[in-house]
């Protein structure tokens, strides 16, 4: 089976502009088997897709994940069992470690969305784990190609996930159209939910990833400027945190309460 693994959509993620009803469109058009939704802190696009899912055809898979940002480890492609729905994974700032935990409690599975990119936006170029990789064990897959990095960082990226012994995905992390469809990874198996998606995961079953770099990112477009951008992320990253903390205590709250319910 074909699938995107790393998309956003419009009603999930701001930065986006393609609807997941067109989205879908695009990728089926390309002989694609599925997509997962990786909307920024949201399930906003997997909702809508619930709610018009009539409109799709019905031998297109959708998965149902989000790209959470970490505090202190940049991006991570999350993935829950279907029916589980944490409040806390749309609250942004969570630490990686304490993030690992909760997933992994609740029976999810996580990896880290372009690993080797830019500064704060991913683990490996960030903090104390661009010199300590070893965390990396404690993850279950590794996105090995994304359009939007540079080539030296996706293979950086592969070269890590076969030292680990990691299963690797490719998205195209696709916000604009012309991005959709350059990006997939094949799964030898018959995935129709997320429960088959994690279970292929954890069984370290092969996967082959291929992909073509987006040339029109913003990166690309601002060239020695982009600098600026990046490290704007790590006051952006901050202020998130921040932001949300409140909210987040209080699901952490939640979900220490239900932990003590249930034994």
């Amino acid at each position: 089976m074909k699938f995107d693994l790393h998309c956003h959509t419009a009603e999930g993620s701001s930065d986006s502009k393609v609807s997941i009803i067109e989205y879908i469109r695009l990728l089926k058009e390309q002989g694609y088997d599925g997509m997962m939704v990786t909307d920024h802190d949201s399930y906003g696009g997997y909702k809508y897709y619930l709610e018009h899912k009539e409109e799709t055809p019905d031998d297109f898979v959708v998965l149902k994940s989000i790209e959470y940002d970490t505090s202190d480890a940049g991006h991570f492609l999350v993935v829950m069992p279907d029916g589980v729905d944490l409040e806390i994974l749309e609250y942004r700032g969570l630490g990686v470690e304490q993030l690992e935990e909760i997933v992994h409690r609740y029976g999810g599975i996580l990896g880290p969305a372009h690993p080797c990119g830019e500064p704060f936006l991913s683990i490996f170029s960030t903090g104390k784990y661009k010199r300590d990789r070893s965390i990396l064990k404690d993850f279950d897959f590794l996105e090995g190609f994304n359009c939007g990095e540079d080539s030296w960082a996706n293979d950086e990226a592969v070269e890590l996930a076969k030292e680990f012994g990691k299963p690797i995905t490719s998205g195209s992390d696709a916000h604009w159209e012309k991005c959709v469809g350059l990006a997939y990874t094949i799964i030898e198996g018959d995935v129709k939910n997320n429960d088959d998606f994690i279970e292929y995961i954890r069984l370290g079953k092969s996967t082959v990833i291929w992909g073509r770099p987006y040339d029109g990112t913003l990166k690309a477009r601002l060239g020695k400027w982009n600098r600026l951008l990046v490290y704007g992320f790590f006051p952006y990253n901050k202020f998130g945190a921040l932001r949300f903390a409140l909210k987040r205590r209080r699901a952490l709250k939640k979900l220490d309460g239900d932990r003590e319910n249930n034994g």
